[in-house]
C-alpha cells in the first residue's frame, strides 16, 4: 500500500510539474503574440503606411495634414526625345514600365511614398504619412539606387537610351489624403515647387539637392557644389550634386552600397523615431502605480548609458546597443511587474526587426537588458555600463526623494512595510552596492556614501 501511495504521489508531482510547464509555456506564447501584434502594427505604419494609418473624409473630401519635414524627389526620365522612325515606341514604353516598377520597389525598400507619375516625370516623398527624422537620408539613398539601376540597364542595352535628372529638396508641406482602398496623396507648398525647380535646372545623370537637404545628409554622402537657384522672396538657394556614399560608409570605397558603419550611424539617428514610439507606449500603458519605473526613469537611463559609454570609450556600435537596451529595459512593465526584464526582451524582439536591427544586434541588446535584474552581476563592459546607469540615482543629490518614489511604488503593491523598514533596507543595499565602471565610480561613489549617512540620520541609527 505504501509503495502504491508513493507511486501515486510521484505521478501527482509529475502532473503538477507538467501543468506548471504548460502554464509557463502558455505565458511565453501570450507574450510572443503580443510582441508579434506590436510588430505587425509597426510594420503597417512603416512598410505599408498608406493602407492603415490614414483615411479619407467620409464625405469624399481629402484629409489635409501638415508635415514639418518631408523630402520631395522629382525624377525626369529622358528617352522619349530620342524617338525616331526606326524606334519601336511599344518596346520603349515597355522598358519605361520596367524602370518604373523597379523605382517603386526601391521606394518601398526605403519607406518612401510614391506620389504620382506624369509621363516621364516621377514624383515621391519621404516622411509621409508616417513622420520620421531619417527621410532626407532615405530619399538620397533611393536616388542613388535609382540612378545606379538606370545606368546598369543602359549599359546592358549597349547604348544610352535612358538618362535621368533628379532633384531633391527638404522642407514643410501640406498633404491632401484621399481614397479608401487605395490611398493617394496630393502634396503642395514651396517644398514641392522648389524640388521641381531643382530637378529642372539639374543635368542628365546627376542627383542635385538643395542646401536644406545637403545639411541633413552631408555626413553620409560626398557632395559637390552645383550652383545657385534664384527663389522668389527667399534669395538664391545653393544646390549640391550627390556623387555617392562617403568612403568610410561604403562597402567598396565611395559608392552606392552602405556598410556597417553607415548602418550604425543611420540607426543612431533613427533612434529618435524609435524612442518616440516606445516612450509613447510607456506613457499610455504603464500602470499608474509606477512612480519610479516611469518614462522619466527610462529617459534618464538612456541618457546615462550614452554618457558613461562615451567616457568608457566604447564604439558607436556599442552605443547603439546600450541606448536601445536602455530604452527597452523597463518596457516590460507594460506586461507585468515581476520579470519585467524578460518581458522587455520579448518586446524588443518583436519591434526591433521593423527598424532594421539584425539578429546579432537584437540578441546582444536582450543580454544587456537581462543584466539589469537585481542583484546586478554584469559579465562585460556593456552590462556594467547599463547596471551603473540604472542605479545612477544612488550617487545623486536627489537620491532620497527618488528612493521614496520607489518605496511608494512597492508600498502600493504590498511589497514593502513601513518607511523605516524601507530605509533600513536601503542602507543595507547601498552599503553592499558597488559601481562597476571607473566613470561611475569617480562620478557617483563619494556622493553615494553621503546618502548612506543621510538615510541613517533619518532612521536614527
Amino acid at each position: 500500500m505504501s509503495q502504491e501511495h508513493d507511486q501515486l504521489l510521484k505521478r501527482i508531482q509529475k502532473l503538477v510539474r507538467q501543468n506548471q510547464e504548460l502554464i509557463d509555456e502558455n505565458e511565453k506564447l501570450r507574450i510572443a503574440v503580443e510582441a508579434l501584434t506590436e510588430q505587425n502594427e509597426l510594420l503597417k505604419k512603416r512598410i505599408r503606411p498608406g493602407a492603415d494609418t490614414e483615411t479619407a473624409d467620409p464625405t469624399g473630401k481629402p484629409n489635409i495634414r501638415k508635415f514639418k519635414m518631408v523630402t520631395v524627389l522629382f525624377a525626369n526620365i529622358d528617352g522619349f526625345y530620342k524617338l525616331t522612325d526606326d524606334t519601336d515606341s511599344v518596346v520603349l514604353l515597355d522598358q519605361l514600365d520596367e524602370v518604373l516598377i523597379e523605382f517603386n520597389r526601391i521606394l518601398k525598400k526605403y519607406h518612401i511614398q510614391k506620389i504620382k507619375t506624369i509621363g516621364d516625370t516621377y514624383m515621391a516623398a519621404g516622411g509621409i504619412p508616417v513622420k520620421n527624422i531619417t527621410n532626407p537620408i532615405e530619399v538620397v539613398m533611393a536616388a542613388l539606387e535609382m540612378q545606379a539601376y538606370l545606368k546598369k540597364r543602359t549599359e546592358g542595352l549597349g547604348k544610352s537610351i535612358w538618362n535621368m535628372r533628379l532633384g531633391i529638396h527638404t522642407g514643410p508641406l501640406t498633404a491632401g489624403i484621399s481614397g479608401k482602398k487605395k490611398i493617394s496623396y496630393d502634396i503642395k507648398g514651396d517644398t514641392v515647387n522648389i524640388a521641381h525647380r531643382v530637378q529642372g535646372v539639374g543635368e542628365s545623370g546627376k542627383i542635385v539637392i538643395s542646401v536644406m537637404t545637403y545639411e541633413l545628409i552631408k555626413e553620409f554622402f560626398i557632395c559637390e557644389y552645383f550652383g545657385k537657384l534664384p527663389v522668389k522672396y527667399k534669395g538664391d538657394l545653393e544646390m549640391f550634386e550627390v556623387q555617392g556614399i562617403r568612403g568610410e560608409y561604403s562597402r567598396n570605397g565611395a559608392g552606392v552600397t552602405p556598410n556597417e558603419n553607415f548602418d550604425t550611424k543611420f540607426k543612431l539617428i533613427q533612434f529618435t523615431d524609435l524612442q518616440e514610439i516606445i516612450l509613447d507606449k510607456l506613457e499610455k500603458e504603464l500602470p499608474d502605480y509606477l512612480y519610479y519605473h516611469n518614462v522619466k526613469h527610462t529617459v534618464d537611463v538612456v541618457t546615462e548609458v550614452e554618457l558613461i559609454g562615451w567616457a568608457e570609450g566604447v564604439s558607436d556600435d556599442d552605443i547603439l546597443i546600450l541606448k536601445t537596451a536602455a530604452l527597452f529595459h523597463d518596457a516590460g512593465h507594460t506586461v507585468a511587474y515581476d520579470e519585467h526584464e524578460y518581458h522587455g526582451t520579448m518586446l524588443a524582439r518583436g519591434i526591433l526587426p521593423v527598424y532594421g536591427y539584425n539578429e546579432a544586434q537584437i540578441e546582444k541588446i536582450c543580454e544587456v537588458i537581462m543584466a539589469t535584474r537585481m542583484p546586478p552581476s554584469p559579465k562585460n563592459l556593456l552590462e556594467k555600463i547599463i547596471c551603473d546607469a540604472d542605479l545612477d540615482y544612488l550617487g545623486r543629490s536627489d537620491m532620497i526623494p527618488v528612493s521614496n518614489t520607489l518605496y511608494k511604488e512597492l508600498k502600493e503593491q504590498d511589497k514593502i512595510g513601513t518607511l523605516t523598514e524601507w530605509n533600513r533596507l536601503q542602507v543595507k543595499f547601498i552599503t553592499g552596492h558597488q559601481y562597476f565602471t571607473s566613470t561611475a565610480q569617480s562620478l557617483r561613489e563619494v556622493n553615494k556614501q553621503r546618502q548612506i549617512e543621510r538615510i541613517r540620520e533619518l532612521i536614527g541609527d
